[in-house]
């Protein structure tokens, strides 16, 4: 499917509808792309959904992304998600490690056979929570493709929440729950009584009562760890459930003709705060998605433990993005490359986005930032006057005002906003790496 607006005052713009064929049975990646007409592409926008859910999610931002001049957005549906293909879900591993790697290769894999096809060398990524998850296992699997990370809520940051000696908060302070059982309407009017409003506007929008506590846990060794996260012990049956690998979805599917009524008590409350017709809209959208044949996800119980914090937590390894060997291409005949002939990343830089009353724990992704700085500081103590001068990593904390977990969608506008100032950012510096490179620089 094609279509344009050629009357465009940011310019006439064409978007693209298309299934993009990979290797294997039945594999594809449902891709929507956004191009200015006339203009030489310099720079690509990649945006990942989260569990569950498609790209259409991002609806509000694809024309406020793409007035970005030079600048290709695309959107895709993760592999067995969306309109993707649905290929079946299977692990073979039989430890841990191996399950969890697998079930995130199979995604991300996908991922960089889309990238190979589509000749981007290098671009900008952002994943939205499963899609944040995704984000990174991706620049960590696949290192030298990337010129900066966005995560807007990602989940599987901080370690395991329940932990002995933590006490017990209100029912209404659960974290997952609060995903279907939130009223947006009531996010996305009501601002977070516990954040003051200079704190909002303040130097990098920073979440400063949330950075104190990140800083006084990582005081503590218990930053990132969840042990401050929002926790209750969870239903039997959930916890069955999720342990058996029943998705949420499989449950949609089970109800038959009753599945459309079913979904509209969580659709009801998660697009609240929309108009009418948007609301029935993602209403319709998301029920034609779960009603699919269950296929990626049956990721979640591989990736992620009952509540939703990970088996293998992102602040475990998230200061490792943009610091990986790259090594060269090899060809089928050649002799492995050794190490002297590859090259380190020198950096990339990262943005954790979350919304004001987000229920992902903004503390998590404030030890992460911190974790992030930490490794850029230790690996520059034996680099060289020039490695240093031209490192391009760091890490940085966004709060969206007045906005939940799908803070694309609670504060699109804002979200657009800093989005656009971040892909300015991308601009700028990639200037920077070109007179670098003319000078005669090392590294990527």
């Amino acid at each position: 499917m094609i279509a344009n607006s050629v009357t465009d005052p940011y310019g006439p713009r064409t978007w693209h509808s298309n299934l993009v064929r990979l290797s294997g049975n039945d594999r594809a990646l449902n891709e929507f792309m956004v191009e200015r007409d006339g203009e030489l592409v310099e720079e690509n926008l990649v945006m990942l959904h989260g569990y569950g859910a498609g790209l259409g999610f991002f609806y509000k931002n694809f024309e406020g992304l793409s007035r970005n001049k030079g600048w290709k957005i695309y959107a895709l549906d993760l592999l067995g998600m969306g309109r993707s293909s649905r290929p079946t879900f299977r692990v073979h591993a039989k430890d841990q490690k191996g399950k969890i790697s697998e079930a995130e290769n199979w995604f991300i894999d996908a991922l960089e056979e889309w990238r190979v096809q589509k000749k981007i060398d290098r671009f900008t990524l952002i994943g939205h929570s499963l899609g944040g998850y995704m984000a990174v296992a991706y620049a960590l699997k696949y290192p030298g493709h990337l010129k900066k990370l966005i995560l807007a809520s990602p989940v599987g940051i901080p370690e395991d929440p329940y932990a002995v000696n933590a006490e017990m908060p209100d029912p209404e302070n659960s974290t997952l729950a609060n995903e279907f059982s939130q009223d947006q309407g009531d996010i996305v009017k009501d601002s977070n009584p516990k954040i003051p409003e200079s704190v909002k506007t303040g130097d990098n929008n920073n979440f400063l009562n949330a950075r104190s506590k990140a800083e006084k846990d990582l005081a503590d060794g218990k930053a990132g760890n969840g042990a401050n996260a929002p926790r209750r012990p969870l239903p039997k049956w959930l916890t069955y459930l999720w342990d058996a690998n029943i998705s949420p979805f499989s449950l949609v599917r089970w109800t038959g003709p009753l599945g459309p009524r079913f979904v509209s008590g969580w659709t009801s409350r998660r697009f609240s705060h929309l108009p009418p017709e948007e609301a029935q809209a993602l209403h319709d959208y998301a029920y034609s998605l779960f009603r699919q044949r269950g296929s990626g996800e049956y990721v979640l119980a591989y990736l992620l433990a009952p509540g939703a914090f990970a088996r293998d937590p992102l602040i475990r390894r998230i200061h490792g993005v943009g610091r990986q060997i790259i090594l060269p291409p090899q060809s089928g005949d050649s002799p492995p490359q050794s190490a002297t002939e590859s090259v380190k990343e020198n950096g990339i830089p990262i943005v954790l986005m979350y919304g004001e009353n987000d229920w992902m724990d903004i503390a998590g992704g404030f030890a992460a930032e911190q974790k992030i700085i930490d490794e850029k500081e230790r690996t520059l103590k034996s680099a060289s006057k020039e490695e240093r001068k031209w490192d391009n990593g760091d890490a940085k904390v966004v709060i969206i005002k007045k906005a939940g977990h799908h803070v694309y969608l609670d504060g699109w506008e804002e979200f657009n906003q800093v989005m656009s100032e971040e892909m300015q950012d991308v601009v700028r510096r990639e200037k920077l790496r070109s007179a670098r490179s003319g000078a005669g620089g090392t590294g990527t």
